[in-house]
C-alpha cells in the first residue's frame, strides 16, 4: 500500500513538474486556394510512439494557433477543418529546439484532389471532436452477445461498478442516449443492460448542456455528463430481444423477457418480469413526484419503492422494497418512438404496469431523550418495537410525449402522464417502551403497546405540459411560454386497532387506553403552473433572461375518524380526530438572470421574487386564515473552463421551503396512539442558503481523472419539530414550528482520483474521501403533572469516509471490480451527550468475472459491512454478501446460456440500519432475502439488418 500512495504521489508531482515547461508548437491554418484563414480549425498533438492525443487547441480568429506546454519527445502535428484534408506533420522538441514553428499550413479542400487518387487508412479509436470524445466501437473487442455495459468498461476514462453505475472522466454518467433520443425513459442501465454491444458504431461522450441553454443559446454553465450511442446503419432494423426462465430453491424464481423492433426511426420495446428474488424490471426507473399529499412509486433494479408523504395516518406505512420484507413482483411495460415528416413530428410513448407484493418482519429499537423536570432528572426513552407487516400495492401509468417543428424557428412540445394506483397493507406492531436514567443508566418498565392497522387506497394522478419556443433571427433572442396541470386524488380507508398500558415508576399498571377506529382520508391536490421566458443578448457576451409566471395550488385534505356506536357499527365520529381542510394558494413569479460568456468564463446571477398569497380554510368550524409572503429565490453562478478537461465552478441560490398541508392542517393523526402528531396552522415559510464548489480535470493521455466537490448550506426560520412528552406515560406529541435564533446547517466534501497505474498490471487505480454532516435543532418539552420542563436539543452528526477502488478488464481473462475502506460516525444529542452514537465501521464491495474455457465464465460480487458498538447500542453489526455464479455458453454464437446462481452463499444477509435526527436514534433490522440457489436458462435473440447479427 505504501508504495501505492508513494507512486501516486510521484505521478502527480511529476505532472506538476511537466506543467513548468515551456516546450510549445505554433503556426497558422489558411485554405491553399483562397488564403483565407480557417478559424476554429483543430488542431492535435499526438505522442509520435502511438499516436495518443497529447494536447488540443482550436486555431483563433486568424488561423493562429499555439499549443503548450509540452516536455520533450517526438510528436505528429495533426490539423483537421470540415471539408478539408487532413494534414499532418512530424517534429521533434528537444533542449536545443524548444518551439517548433510549424509556418503557415495550407489545406486543401477534399474536392480538389485528384480524383485518381485513393487515401485509405483505419479509423482511429479516439477522436477528440471539441468538447466531444468519440470512441469507435470496433476497435474493442468484446465477448459475443456482449451488451452495452460491457463495451463501456473497456473505454479509456470510463468506469461501471457491479450496479451499473456509470462514472466518466470523474464525473458520474446520468443519462445514457440512443441517436440522440431517450429510450424508454432516462435511466442509463435499460441501455446498458440490454442493448447489443455488436449494434453500436460510436459511444460519443460530452457535457450536454441544460435544455435552456440549448434552447436559447446561452450557456449557463448546467452541465451534465452524457454518453450517446450511435448505432450502426444495418442495426437500425431488424428485432433483437432475451428470453430467461430461472427456478430456485427455497421456492424462489425469477423469470423474465424482452422484445425489441427498430425499422429505422420507429423503435417498440416491450418486457415482463415476474419473480420473488428481488427484480422487478429491466433496469428502468420510473419516479414521478405528485402535488401536496402525493406518493411516489419506483420501478428500480432491485426493488419497486412505494412511499406516502410520511404524515399520512393511512400511507404512512412506507412499504417499499429496498431489502426490506420477501418481495412478489410483476412488472411489464411496452414503449414506442417514431418520426415522420422529415423529423418534424416525433412521438414517444410508455405504458407500465406492475404489483409488489412485500411481507415481513421488522425490529426498530430507538431512543428518545427528553428533558428533565424537578420531579424527573433528564433521561431517555428506550423503545424496543416488533412489527410484521403484508404490502400490496398495483399500479398503471401510460404516458406520452408530441414534438411539433412548427417551422425553422419555433416548436411546439405537448407531454402528458395519468396514473391509477391501489395499495393494500396489513400490519402489527408489539412495542415495549422503559425509561433510562442518564445518570444510573437504570431502566424502568414505562408502557407497553400493541396495534393492527390495516390500510385501502386508491389513487388517480394525470399531469399535462404543454411548450411552445421560438427563436429569432437574432442569435440569443429567443421567448418561450409553457403551462401545465396537475391533478392528484387520494381515497383512503382504514382500520386502527389499539392496546396501550402504562406503569408507574413502582411498576405498577397505572391506566390503559384502547382504540378502536375506523378512518376515511380524502387528499385531492389540483396545481396549475404558467410561465413566459424571453432571452435578449446586449453583445456577443452578455445577455439577459427574463421570465414571469403565475401558479395556482388547490389542495383539501377529509381526515375523519369514527368509533363504534352502540349499534357495532363505525359511526360515531370522534371531532378531535377529523378535520376537513382546504388550502389555496395563488403565486406570481417574476424574475431577471443576466449572463456573462467570454472566452473561458460563464458569469451569470439574478433573481426571482415570488408573492404568495395563502387562504387556509377550516371547514369544520369555518375558521380562515389569510397569509402573504414574499419569496426570493437569489442564484449566482460562477465557471471557469481552463481546458475541455479542466474546470472550476462555484453556485450559489437561495430557496424558499412552503409549508405542506400535512405540516398545516390542525388535526391530531393518531396511527400510533404512543407517538401523536399535531398539525400546525400558523407555519410560517423557511429559508436555505446553499453554496457549491466544483472542481475537476482530466487527462486524456495518462487517463487520469481529479473530482472535488463541496457544498454548505444553513437555514433561516427553519420549520422544526416540538416534542412534548409526558414524563408519567412516555407519550409524544410533535408539531411542526418555525424556530427563531438558531441555523440548522448541512454540509458535504467529496473528492476523489483515478488514474492507470502501469506496474500493477495496467490496473485503474481510485482514490476517494467523502466528509459530511449536519447540525439540526428541534424543541424537547416535557410534562410531568403540572411542570413543565422545555430545551432546545442540538444534534450534531458526521460521517467521514474513504477508499481505495481497483479496475481492471482484460478481453477473455477476467473482469475486476472492488472498493474498500473505512468509515467513522458520530451522532450526539445536546440533551444526553453521553449517550452518543458514535463508531468506526467499514465496507467492501466488488464484483469478478473470470473467463474459463469451453465457454465458462466464473464470477463472484458483493460487499461486507461493519458497524462498531456506540454508547446507544452495545452490540456491533457485521455481514459479508457474497454471490457466486458459473455461466455456460452454448450454440456458435453463445445466444443461450445455463447459469448457475449461489445468493448470499454465507447466509449473512440481514436487513440493518442506524440513524440520528432530532431527539431520536434508531436502529432497525428486518426481514431480507437470504441464501438460496438459482437455475436459469437465457437465450439471447437478434436478427439485425435482414440477416443474424455478427459476433
Amino acid at each position: 500500500m505504501r508504495y501505492l500512495f508513494t507512486t501516486l504521489f510521484l505521478c502527480l508531482f511529476s505532472t506538476f513538474l511537466f506543467a513548468q515547461n515551456n516546450y510549445a508548437v505554433k503556426g497558422s491554418v489558411v485554405d491553399t486556394a483562397s488564403n483565407a484563414k480557417l478559424t476554429n480549425a483543430t488542431v492535435m498533438v499526438l505522442n509520435a510512439k502511438d499516436s495518443t492525443l497529447r494536447k488540443f487547441a482550436r486555431a483563433g480568429a486568424n488561423g493562429v494557433f499555439n499549443i503548450g506546454p509540452l516536455n520533450t519527445g517526438k510528436f505528429i502535428l495533426l490539423v483537421t477543418y470540415p471539408k478539408y484534408a487532413d494534414y499532418v506533420e512530424d517534429f521533434t522538441l528537444d533542449s536545443a529546439h524548444t518551439t517548433y514553428n510549424a509556418g503557415q499550413l495550407n489545406l486543401m479542400l477534399r474536392s480538389m484532389l485528384l480524383a485518381s487518387v485513393m487515401v485509405k487508412g483505419t479509423r482511429a479509436a479516439i477522436k477528440i471532436k471539441g468538447d466531444t470524445t468519440e470512441f469507435n466501437a470496433s476497435s474493442f473487442t468484446v465477448q459475443p452477445n456482449a451488451k452495452v455495459e460491457d463495451l463501456l468498461k473497456q473505454l479509456p476514462g470510463i468506469t461501471v461498478d457491479k450496479d451499473g453505475k456509470i462514472t466518466a472522466q470523474g464525473q458520474t454518467v446520468n443519462k445514457v442516449l440512443v441517436d440522440g433520443e431517450e429510450f424508454f425513459g432516462d435511466d442509463p442501465t435499460l441501455v446498458t443492460k440490454n442493448l447489443r454491444a455488436d449494434m453500436v458504431d460510436k459511444v460519443q461522450l460530452y457535457d450536454k448542456s441544460s435544455d435552456q441553454a440549448a434552447f436559447t443559446g446561452i450557456d449557463d454553465g448546467n452541465k451534465s455528463k452524457t454518453i450517446n450511442i450511435k448505432l450502426k446503419e444495418d442495426k437500425k432494423n431488424g428485432y433483437f430481444g432475451k428470453v430467461e426462465a430461472g427456478i430456485g430453491t427455497k421456492k424462489f424464481y425469477q423469470e423474465q423477457a424482452a422484445f425489441n423492433k427498430f425499422r429505422g426511426k420507429e423503435k417498440i420495446s416491450a418486457y415482463g418480469t415476474l419473480a420473488n428474488t428481488g427484480k422487478t424490471g429491466l433496469g428502468w426507473e420510473d419516479a414521478n413526484k405528485y402535488g401536496t399529499g402525493g406518493n411516489n412509486v419506483e420501478f428500480v433494479d432491485g426493488g419497486i419503492n412505494i412511499s406516502g408523504n410520511g404524515n399520512d395516518d393511512i400511507e404512512g406505512w412506507s412499504g417499499r422494497y429496498s431489502g426490506d420484507g420477501l418481495p412478489v413482483a410483476r412488472a411489464g411495460g411496452a414503449h414506442y418512438d417514431n418520426k415522420w415528416n422529415g423529423d418534424k413530428v416525433t412521438v414517444n410513448g410508455n405504458y407500465k404496469i406492475g404489483s409488489l407484493t412485500v411481507t415481513g418482519d421488522r425490529n426498530v429499537l430507538s431512543q428518545n431523550n427528553i428533558a428533565g423536570t424537578a420531579a424527573i432528572p433528564a433521561s431517555s426513552i428506550i423503545t424496543n418495537s416488533d412489527q410484521n407487516f403484508k404490502n400490496y400495492v398495483f399500479r398503471q401509468k401510460a404516458d406520452g410525449a408530441f414534438n411539433f417543428k412548427l417551422d425553422s424557428l419555433s416548436n411546439l412540445k405537448i407531454a402528458f402522464d395519468g396514473t391509477l394506483k391501489s395499495s393494500d397493507t396489513e400490519s402489527s406492531y408489539r412495542a415495549t417502551s422503559n425509561r433510562k436514567n442518564t445518570e444510573t443508566l437504570e431502566e424502568k418498565l414505562l408502557n407497553n403497546n400493541s396495534r393492527d392497522l390495516s390500510t385501502d387506497g386508491d389513487q388517480k394522478t394525470f399531469n399535462f405540459s404543454a411548450l411552445y419556443t421560438k427563436k429569432f433571427k437574432k442569435v440569443g433572442r429567443t421567448i418561450s411560454a409553457t403551462v401545465s396541470q396537475t391533478i392528484d386524488r387520494n381515497d383512503n380507508t382504514g382500520f386502527l386497532l389499539s392496546n396501550t398500558e402504562v406503569y408507574n415508576t413502582a411498576g405498577g399498571l397505572a391506566s390503559s387506553q384502547k382504540v378502536d377506529q375506523f378512518k376515511v382520508n380524502d387528499i385531492n391536490t389540483n396545481i396549475f403552473n404558467s410561465n413566459i421566458a424571453y432571452s435578449e443578448p446586449f453583445s456577443k457576451s452578455t445577455s439577459i433572461l427574463l421570465n414571469y409566471g403565475i401558479g395556482v395550488s388547490n389542495s383539501t385534505a377529509d381526515r375523519r375518524s369514527f368509533n363504534k356506536s352502540g349499534t357495532g357499527r363505525y359511526d360515531a365520529l370522534v371531532d378531535s380526530l377529523s378535520n376537513n381542510y382546504r388550502l389555496d394558494q395563488f403565486t406570481q413569479q417574476g424574475g431577471a438572470i443576466f449572463n456573462y460568456k467570454k472566452d473561458k468564463t460563464t458569469f451569470n446571477f439574478g433573481t426571482k421574487l415570488a408573492v404568495v398569497d395563502f387562504q387556509q380554510l377550516n371547514k369544520v368550524n369555518d375558521r380562515e386564515f389569510d397569509r402573504h409572503f414574499v419569496n426570493w429565490n437569489p442564484q449566482l453562478s460562477y465557471q471557469y473552463r481552463f481546458s475541455q478537461q479542466k474546470s472550476f465552478r462555484f453556485n450559489y441560490n437561495g430557496n424558499t421551503r412552503q409549508p405542506t398541508i400535512d405540516q398545516i392542517q390542525p388535526i391530531i393523526i393518531n396511527i400510533d396512539p404512543t407517538n401523536l402528531i399535531l398539525g400546525n396552522p400558523d407555519l410560517r415559510p423557511s429559508f436555505t442558503n446553499r453554496f457549491q464548489v466544483t472542481y475537476n480535470t482530466y487527462k486524456v493521455l495518462s487517463n487520469r481523472s481529479l473530482w472535488i466537490n463541496g457544498s454548505y448550506s444553513f437555514t433561516s426560520n427553519p420549520i422544526v419539530s416540538n416534542i412534548t412528552t409526558n414524563a408519567a406515560n412516555g407519550y409524544t406529541v410533535s408539531q411542526s414550528v418555525n424556530l427563531s435564533g438558531q441555523t440548522p446547517t448541512n454540509y458535504s466534501v467529496y473528492a476523489s482520483t483515478d488514474s492507470k497505474v502501469k506496474f500493477l498490471w495496467s490496473m485503474n487505480i481510485g482514490i476517494y474521501t467523502s466528509v459530511n454532516g449536519s447540525t439540526s435543532f428541534n424543541m424537547v418539552r416535557t410534562v410531568n403533572n403540572n411542570t413543565v420542563s422545555e430545551a432546545l436539543n442540538r444534534t450534531v452528526s458526521n460521517n467521514l469516509g474513504g477508499g481505495l477502488s481497483i479496475q481492471r478488464f482484460v478481453e477473455k481473462k477476467f473482469d475486476i471490480w472492488a472498493s474498500f475502506g473505512p468509515t467513522y460516525n458520530t451522532g450526539r444529542s445536546s440533551l444526553n451527550p453521553d449517550l452518543n452514537n458514535n463508531g468506526f465501521g467499514f465496507t467492501t464491495n466488488h464484483y469478478i468475472n473470470f473467463y474459463l474455457p469451453a465457454k465458462l465464465v466464473l464470477g463472484t460480487d458483493g460487499y461486507y459491512e461493519y458497524r462498531a458498538p456506540t454508547r446507544s447500542f452495545n452490540e456491533d453489526f457485521k455481514r459479508f454478501i457474497a454471490n457466486v455464479y458459473l455461466t455456460k455458453s452454448f450454440l456458435k454464437d453463445e445466444s443461450l446460456k445455463l447459469k448457475v446462481t449461489v445468493n448470499d452463499v454465507f447466509n449473512q444477509n440481514q436487513g440493518f440500519s442506524r440513524n440520528a435526527y432530532g431527539a431520536y436514534i434508531t436502529q432497525t433490522t428486518n426481514t431480507t432475502i437470504k441464501r438460496y440457489a438459482l437455475f436459469s436458462l437465457i437465450y439471447d435473440f437478434s436478427k439485425m439488418g435482414g440477416g443474424a447479427a455478427k459476433k
